[in-house]
């Protein structure tokens, strides 16, 4: 974690910012560390003489950032107790900790207490760290759901898993192949989020579709919900939420300095058409991940060549040769591991659903990606010829001839300001659940 002192600027002032309003010291996420965070975070130390953020603040603030705190139990404790003391809820220590007596509390043991709010910022840009920390969260706070590691980045860091469910049928999401498209991230770890919830409760998850709403001319028009319990037992769904964390890290101002920055940067100076680092897409080795899969990956070179991309470029270059990207044989390792019936592969941006691959059309794909179209308002069509080769999606349906999508979620320029996360998250709920759904 990064040390900080007042007028710092940067993403670690976001996750600094975020922190210390979760404990009750609101101050603006601006990433600015001015006057107001400062006097925030006094507040929250009780530190008046110093405004600095060194590793033991950061311990400090970190439950603010994974969501829980462990709690070692005392005499006199209750569940009650403790919620009121942490600001939560009896039934979310409950959860979190499904193997205790809550009338015979055990003194020396530890319960995790999960706090008071939801832990998938929609405020911050994402990055690998917070990335790290919800996962770590989620399976603290819902340890019915399992986390795992199904591979490493060019620069060593981990790419997450989440799994929920016990079911026969198999589903992978999967989010953030591109750098500049991390906006995608948020949206499968707050539907991880809603998920678990909801299977807690025994609740179901609610979903509304914004093109229904409007062709009724009436709010609320086109609800649907699912029972999370009936989920839960029927599918077994995988999420990778962040396919290229270099990537993103650079784009997000995480990693800015360092030998992986500086030959990112000389990559891009034979590019001085497309910004840096916002226009950055490709791993931190300059290879577009997905243009990665041998799916018709020697016409994806022939295209992109063509265009200028024969080389390590901020975005379109095949690499060296198929399945040469750390991160594209992690996803098709898991893929080849596993017995996946759908796929969702999410991008930004142009409202849109891809999903056929050349002349395969895997039983019922259209028919689910119509589906899809009518739950989200978003256009459904084939994916354009320059485009059309060695993606994630157009290997998986040439290889297992089974329903494949790519979502391009939000409209704009990338990367996608956060602010359009809650439009895109409502219209794109309904396509996670059905993901599911559809497959009875």
């Amino acid at each position: 974690m990064q040390f900080l002192i007042q007028g710092d600027r940067g993403i670690w002032v976001e996750y600094l910012q975020l922190a210390l309003t979760r404990a009750g010291y609101p101050t603006r996420i601006d990433g600015i560390f001015g006057e107001h965070t400062c006097q925030a975070l006094k507040d929250f130390t009780g530190n008046t003489d110093v405004c600095t953020v060194n590793r033991a603040v950061w311990e400090q603030l970190k439950p603010y950032l994974t969501g829980y705190r462990m709690h070692t139990i005392e005499k006199g404790d209750t569940v009650f107790g403790l919620s009121h003391r942490y600001g939560t809820t009896e039934e979310a220590i409950l959860v979190a900790n499904p193997l205790i007596d809550p009338d015979d509390l055990v003194v020396d043991a530890v319960l995790a207490i999960p706090l008071g709010f939801p832990l998938v910022p929609q405020m911050v840009k994402y990055t690998s760290v917070l990335t790290q920390w919800i996962v770590e969260g989620l399976v603290v706070r819902y340890p019915f759901l399992s986390a795992g590691v199904i591979g490493k980045s060019v620069m060593g860091k981990d790419i997450h898993s989440l799994w929920i469910g016990t079911g026969e049928k198999q589903v992978f999401y999967s989010a953030s192949y591109h750098a500049n498209e991390s906006i995608t991230t948020p949206v499968l770890l707050t539907f991880a989020e809603e998920y678990a919830a909801a299977y807690a409760a025994g609740g179901n998850i609610a979903f509304s579709s914004a093109a229904r709403e409007e062709n009724d001319g009436q709010t609320g028009m086109g609800q649907e919900s699912v029972d999370a319990r009936t989920l839960f037992d029927e599918f077994r769904l995988c999420m990778v939420p962040l396919v290229n964390p270099d990537g993103v890290d650079l784009v997000n101002g995480l990693l800015n300095s360092g030998v992986y920055y500086r030959r990112a940067k000389r990559i891009a100076d034979d590019y001085p058409s497309i910004p840096f680092p916002d226009g950055w897409k490709a791993n931190i080795d300059g290879a577009d991940l997905n243009l990665q899969f041998p799916a018709g990956w020697e016409m994806a070179k022939k295209i992109k060549f063509s265009q200028g991309y024969d080389k390590p470029a901020p975005r379109d270059y095949v690499g060296k040769a198929p399945l040469t990207a750390p991160e594209s044989v992690a996803v098709y390792e898991l893929t080849k591991e596993n017995d996946f019936l759908l796929i969702l592969a999410y991008h930004t941006q142009g409202e849109v659903i891809y999903w056929k691959y050349l002349d395969y059309e895997p039983a019922r794909s259209k028919e689910i990606a119509d589906y899809f179209g009518s739950v989200s308002g978003y256009a459904v069509e084939e994916t354009p010829g320059a485009s059309g080769y060695a993606g994630y999606k157009d290997w998986f349906i040439e290889e297992y001839d089974r329903p494949g999508y790519t979502v391009e979620a939000g409209m704009g320029e990338n990367p996608l300001p956060m602010t359009q996360f809650e439009r895109i998250y409502h219209d794109n709920k309904g396509i996670l659940v059905g993901g599911m759904t559809q497959l009875r």
